[in-house]
């Protein structure tokens, strides 16, 4: 009952300024608010870096720009804040806005010192950068160019996704090593005389490009073998259980799910000796294609559809419809279900509703994150 609840309290603070929200406050309070809570926890990441920024990261951060990024950042929540309260019949995001400026401002303004702490590298600082710079691409794009244009920004389940959102980026950080370990001890029995130096030898641009053929079939292999196999479904059904499609939607995966695909994915990139530039060029672009083929955008790509997955071709994965089932495996490219025989894109269709159908799947992320045990015991 507690997620539901919370989704209907967004509901009625977020929405309740129809049909037109220009003017109302309703921008300015909910920039106010995503700015207010970026902040926050931005400075909490500086106040206990130890703790809660990757390692990875720590040390490439210009420390100067950051600080004035996030002392901008903490002003214009704070302004935003005051004019939704000036403009708004109710007063929650003005108020909420405010306040969360107010707060971070408090623990650090935007100044605060980089002490330590407790080594946990649990990625805190990750999950921002990619949730403020993700919302800030997706969401104009959605309003502008939306497939379904009655849905909402905080449509039902949201605040589900978004905890999978963080669960992806910081629990699956502090957990690295669960996907580092195998994938290395894997790649390293593999026998690398020929292989690793003709991939080296490549340029850059050849082992990105090489990488993002390689990956995808591996990633059309377990992403088939999580279809097919009743045990790997019960974790997969998670990500398929959303009855909507956003930009926040794909984050919605099981642990599990998560953990076993990337480290399988990793085995193959490491088993060629892809090296850091493009293995990187390779990791920016899975973080954004990604996103962008849940997106609640009506972009079908035209006839670069057929050599790179669309959000139509995605879509068509997550429908319920029975044309479409264990369909579309591929994520970046589609000519690999066209080989395999699993194509279905349909010309100029786009599916009419997603989800699981016939298998109930609970609703919150701490059901959904035990479910697939549960339907295990029954």
């Amino acid at each position: 009952m507690v997620r539901p609840a919370l989704d209907e309290w967004f509901r009625r603070v977020f929405d309740d300024d129809a049909p037109s929200r220009l003017g109302t406050g309703w921008v300015s309070g909910t920039a106010s608010v995503f700015l207010g809570a970026v902040a926050a926890g931005a400075t909490l990441v500086l106040r206990f870096p130890g703790a809660l920024s990757a390692p990875a990261f720590r040390e490439l951060y210009p420390m100067a720009v950051v600080r004035g990024v996030l002392e901008a950042g903490l002003v214009v929540a704070f302004l935003l804040g005051v004019l939704s309260l000036l403009l708004r019949r109710r007063k929650v995001l003005g108020l909420t806005g405010c306040g969360l400026a107010i707060l971070a401002t408090a623990i650090g303004d935007g100044g605060a010192s980089a002490r330590g702490g407790p080594e946990l590298g649990l990625g805190l600082d990750w999950f921002l950068l990619n949730l403020f710079l993700l919302a800030l691409v997706f969401v104009p794009l959605e309003r502008l160019w939306p497939l379904r244009a009655e849905q909402s920004v905080f449509r039902p389940a949201w605040t589900t996704d978004v905890v999978h959102f963080f669960a992806s980026h910081v629990l699956v950080q502090a957990l690295s090593f669960l996907i580092l370990w195998p994938a290395t001890r894997l790649a390293a029995a593999v026998p690398d005389a020929v292989v690793v130096p003709l991939v080296r030898g490549l340029p850059t641009w050849g082992q990105w490009l090489l990488a993002v053929i390689v990956a995808d079939l591996a990633q059309y292999a377990v992403h088939r073998a999580f279809h097919v196999v009743p045990l790997l479904w019960r974790f997969h059904a998670i990500h398929h259980s959303s009855p909507a499609l956003d930009w926040l939607a794909g984050s919605r995966l099981h642990l599990v799910d998560v953990l076993a695909t990337r480290s399988l994915v990793l085995t193959a990139l490491l088993s060629l000796g892809i090296e850091a530039p493009a293995l990187t060029g390779y990791l920016a672009f899975v973080s954004l294609h990604a996103v962008l083929i849940h997106a609640n955008l009506r972009w079908d790509f035209g006839a670069l559809e057929r050599v790179l997955v669309s959000p139509r071709f995605h879509h068509w994965h997550h429908s319920d419809a029975a044309e479409a089932r264990d369909r579309n495996f591929a994520v970046h490219l589609p000519w690999i279900d066209a080989v395999f025989g699993t194509r279905h894109l349909p010309p100029g269709r786009w599916p009419d509703t997603y989800g699981v159908a016939g298998e109930p799947v609970p609703a919150g992320y701490l059901g959904q994150l035990a479910h697939p045990f549960r339907a295990a015991a029954d």
